[in-house]
């Protein structure tokens, strides 16, 4: 199978050479991408570029994404952050990808147990394991695609960088200690 990795490379990720030791060949970008084609998979992690729906199209099969949060709850940037603050699930997700920002149709999910004593870099470290995981879990059902997806049915949460707090400057502060300030 020919596959497109989006975002994260070999250096970031072990996902891409799990994909090759199982005999695909894999092209690993995190530039932008104007067309799918001839790709037979997309997989799109850690990727920082916005994908028109022209180019969703062009896939042969819906591409997917790896997202590090508990969908419909903190679409967008920095969802350990906002699961914390705002009392949202924290967990990873791998749904299809859409026109929209992390709200295509969800193939897979995972709650995850993140510590408050943590910090959020180890927190969110510890998610992207997690979310690898889950990826590894079910790969060949992914390869196959012999899932089914399903629609995001309520509303969520989404943010942006702009909505982090101009205190945050450091993810090396422990989530008890975020919260808290961001709470007073």
């Amino acid at each position: 199978m020919k596959i497109l990795f989006l975002g994260y490379n070999k250096s970031e990720t072990r996902l891409i050479n799990i994909l090759e030791n199982k005999g695909h060949k894999v092209k690993s970008t995190n530039g932008p991408v104007c067309s799918f084609q001839p790709y037979d998979l997309v997989i799109s992690f850690g990727y920082q570029h916005l994908i028109k729906q022209e180019t969703i199209k062009s896939a042969t099969r819906p591409p997917i994404n790896l997202h590090p949060s508990y969908l419909p709850y903190n679409r967008g940037t920095h969802p350990d952050f906002w699961s914390w603050v705002e009392n949202t699930p924290s967990g990873v997700s791998i749904h299809e990808l859409d026109q929209g920002i992390d709200t295509g149709p969800i193939i897979f999910q995972k709650i995850s147990n993140i510590k408050p004593t943590m910090t959020f870099s180890e927190s969110y470290a510890l998610l992207l394991r997690q979310l690898e995981e889950l990826f590894i879990n079910n790969l060949s059902r992914i390869i196959q695609f012999d899932y089914i997806a399903i629609k995001q049915t309520k509303t969520g949460t989404y943010h942006t960088s702009k909505d982090l707090p101009d205190w945050l400057d450091t993810w090396d502060i422990k989530i008890s200690d975020a919260k808290k300030r961001y709470n007073e």
